[in-house]
């Protein structure tokens, strides 16, 4: 064989080659979505558009978490597509606090955030010196506090500060001894507590019923909303596209509406 022919033997190899190792734009709008979600209620009502997606062509692959770290680091390293699991207020803090660029796609429900107890009916019963776990990251943990101050329990310096910390109480009369614990942590300590201060989709898993069982609850217009999120890119991702029509369509609201009676409530 010539040199010339060799060449041309090798060119034709080498372009074959990087045909078959990069998919096409079709391929790739045809591969499964990947989404992270915790268990309840996020991964449940991804479980009730499936079918929906399953129809246009979209095979949805549901990852199950019980944190809130891994979903978006999973998102950011690539090795899953979006996430539904989180508010703007909490992405925000991870965005900063990691140097990252995950954006909101489309806001789907609210969970109104509860405090509980197993010990006592009421807030106005909780001891002087009362034992008080909230979550720990930045904004659920405000979110805690600002749900404390609005039933008069403690007064912070500014209410309305999205981001105001256990050094923002200006005025606790019970003399409430709080501790920072990860949010999913809390409902499995609420028998050695006086109150817990829980995220209401690990309420729901834990069998509580925030409607009922709550001592506190977030109003209905509450701003935290619960996002579909992902990387920049993920917005022009038809596939993505169809999972943000399909989770605020009416099949969508209608679960919400008769699961949760109003522990979850729809955001669109």
């Amino acid at each position: 064989m010539n040199l010339l022919r060799l060449l041309g033997v090798l060119t034709t190899l080498a372009l074959a080659g990087c045909g078959n190792g990069t998919p096409s734009t079709g391929e790739a709008q045809s591969a499964p979505l990947t989404v992270a979600a915790t268990a309840v209620p996020h991964a449940e009502i991804l479980e009730v558009v499936k079918p929906i997606l399953a129809k246009e062509g979209v095979a949805l692959d549901i990852k199950v978490f019980n944190d809130y770290v891994q979903p978006n680091d999973q998102v950011v390293q690539g090795h899953i597509d979006v996430n539904y699991f989180q508010t703007e207020p909490y992405l925000a803090a991870y965005n900063k606090d990691r140097g990252t660029d995950l954006q909101t796609i489309v806001g789907v429900h609210i969970e109104p955030f509860g405090a509980y107890s197993r010990r006592f009916k009421s807030l106005d019963a909780l001891p002087n010196g009362a034992d008080v776990v909230i979550p720990n990251d930045p904004s659920n943990n405000s979110r805690a506090l600002i749900l404390l101050d609005k039933f008069g329990v403690i007064k912070l310096k500014d209410p309305g500060n999205p981001l105001s910390t256990l050094r923002d109480i200006v005025s606790n009369p019970k003399q409430l001894k709080f501790r920072e614990l990860d949010s999913a942590m809390l409902p499995r300590v609420l028998d050695q507590v006086d109150l817990a201060l829980i995220n209401t989709n690990y309420a729901l898993d834990a069998g509580l019923d925030p409607t009922r069982d709550a001592l506190a609850i977030e109003s209905r217009d509450s701003p935290y909303v619960n996002f579909l999120v992902g990387l920049p890119a993920a917005k022009d991702d038809p596939r993505v596209q169809k999972l943000a029509k399909a989770l605020t369509g009416p099949e969508a609201r209608a679960f919400i509406a008769s699961k949760y009676k109003g522990a979850v409530l729809p955001a669109f």
